[in-house]
């Protein structure tokens, strides 16, 4: 299927809707990017996500009894960049044998996935669906437990990754199952606009930040966040978004609208950390990131807020997992 020559922004995310579409499935990730586009605008930012509802069908009933109307038709050309997004549907196998789910999969076949211009997500048993389409071949996928074996069956030569929540292979992106696809696409928000944004879609959809078991720490921007205490949530937005800042103990409590002592204790009680100590890692993220892409440590220092070198290798001292940032830094 050819792609349109568009700009590189923004993403269109194609949902595609059967009968029974599993609705947790598409509203809970649709949401997700809804809210990134709100936070982003907040900021001054254009929107980065456009949401298209598509499927064989322009009015079907969803798994819940909903009925669904104005659903697009399948597009015979997708822009770029895109990412076609394959849901869920109940029952202990997926079947695909009804006129509806035949027309999907010819069209799926038509599909040409390339990174950063065609990208599949699936959610759940969609990742079956992508397999009776032969979009799997060679990839490390994952579904949900229930349809691990089907998955395995129906594309045997695709790596199936049991026990975890999402699994990146790009460009195919896939989670576990219903609440699962919420993870994935907050941490596909936090890869393409910034872990803070990623901490706030988080906090106004009240949802843990969380990622497989296999994939790396938590970055600071989105640890120590899975509390519902809009104060400190307001403190941590405003550090998050500018953490080079003079901060102060002083003027974090301000913006909290109660006093240094107790912001510390609400933050040790909630976040789990003190609030100096949470600006400390903050700024060693940063740092870490400005010494990656081969800046030495006196820029790095400076460009995360550190008053000094030695501020700096302190924080390393005690946050960091060994090593020193003079070891860390990339050649140039």
């Amino acid at each position: 299927m050819p792609l349109a020559d568009t700009p590189a922004n923004p993403i269109e995310l194609f949902f595609v809707l059967l009968p029974d579409t599993l609705a947790l499935d598409w509203a809970g990730p649709a949401e997700a990017m809804r809210i990134a586009n709100q936070v982003l605008v907040a900021k001054g930012l254009a929107p980065r996500f456009v949401l298209r509802f598509v499927g064989p069908c322009a009015d079907q009933v969803s798994s819940v009894g909903l009925r669904l109307s104005g659903i697009e038709a399948l597009p015979t050309v997708l822009p770029q960049p895109s990412w076609v997004v394959l849901l869920g549907l109940p029952g202990q196998t997926i079947a695909v044998d009804s006129e509806p789910a035949r027309a999907l999969l010819h069209w799926l076949r038509g599909l040409r996935l390339a990174r950063h211009q065609l990208e599949l997500v699936t959610v759940c048993a969609g990742a079956v669906l992508a397999a009776h389409a032969g979009l799997l071949a060679r990839h490390h996928v994952t579904t949900h437990h229930q349809h691990l074996a089907e998955l395995q069956k129906v594309a045997p030569s695709c790596q199936v990754v049991a026990n975890r929540v999402f699994v990146e292979d790009a460009p195919v992106y896939s989670s576990a199952g219903v609440t699962t696809g919420i993870d994935l696409m907050l941490h596909r928000i936090a890869n393409l606009c910034g872990e803070a944004v990623a901490a706030q879609v988080a906090q106004t959809m009240v949802v843990a930040l969380r990622r497989g078991p296999q994939d790396p720490e938590l970055s600071p921007f989105l640890s120590y966040r899975n509390h519902l205490h809009p104060a400190l949530h307001r403190v941590q937005d405003a550090i998050s978004s500018a953490p080079a800042d003079s901060w102060s103990l002083n003027h974090m409590a301000e913006l909290a609208c109660t006093s240094p002592r107790h912001l510390t204790r609400l933050f040790v009680e909630h976040a789990g950390i003190a609030p100096l100590a949470y600006l400390r890692r903050i700024r060693l993220a940063l740092a870490q990131t400005a010494l990656q892409s081969g800046r030495n440590v006196t820029q790095a220092a400076e460009l995360a807020g550190f008053s000094s070198d030695t501020q700096l290798r302190r924080a390393w001292h005690q946050f960091a997992d060994g090593g020193t940032p003079s070891s860390s830094k990339m050649p140039n």
